[in-house]
C-alpha cells in the first residue's frame, strides 16, 4: 500500500497524457501526419513524471484550471439554455460534463501537488 501511495501523485499527469494520446489517435485517423504536433502537448506532463518541478507544476495547474473553468461555463450555458448549440454538440452533453468536471479536479490536484514542499 505504501508503494501505491507513492505513485498516486502522478494520476493527473497520466490522465492528461491519456487524453492527449486519445486526441492524437482520433485526429491521426482523419488528418494523418498533421496530427503529430498534438504530441508536443504531452512533453510537460512527461517531464513532470520524470523530473518534477514545482514551478512548471503550478503553471500547468493554473492553465488547466482556467481551461477547465471555461469548459464548465460552456457546459452550464448549454444545460441552462443560455446559448444554443447544434444538434451534434448536444449529443455529447453527458460526456462533456464528466470530462469538464474531471479536468477541473485533475487541474486542482496538480496545483495541490505544486504547493507541497516535496514533490
Amino acid at each position: 500500500m505504501k508503494d501505491l501511495s507513492k505513485y498516486i501523485k502522478f494520476t493527473p499527469y497520466l490522465y492528461f497524457l491519456s487524453f492527449i494520446i486519445f486526441w492524437f489517435t482520433t485526429v491521426n485517423r482523419s488528418e494523418g501526419v498533421f496530427a503529430f504536433p498534438i504530441l508536443i502537448f504531452g512533453i510537460p506532463f512527461i517531464w513532470q513524471i520524470i523530473k518534477p518541478n514545482n514551478k512548471l507544476n503550478f503553471v500547468l495547474g493554473t492553465i488547466f484550471v482556467c481551461i477547465s473553468s471555461y469548459f464548465i461555463l460552456a457546459y452550464l450555458s448549454d444545460v441552462l439554455g443560455i446559448i444554443s448549440f447544434g444538434k451534434t454538440v448536444k449529443q455529447f452533453i453527458i460526456i462533456g460534463g464528466l470530462f469538464s468536471l474531471t479536468n477541473f479536479v485533475m487541474s486542482l490536484w496538480i496545483i495541490r501537488n505544486s504547493l507541497k514542499p516535496t514533490f
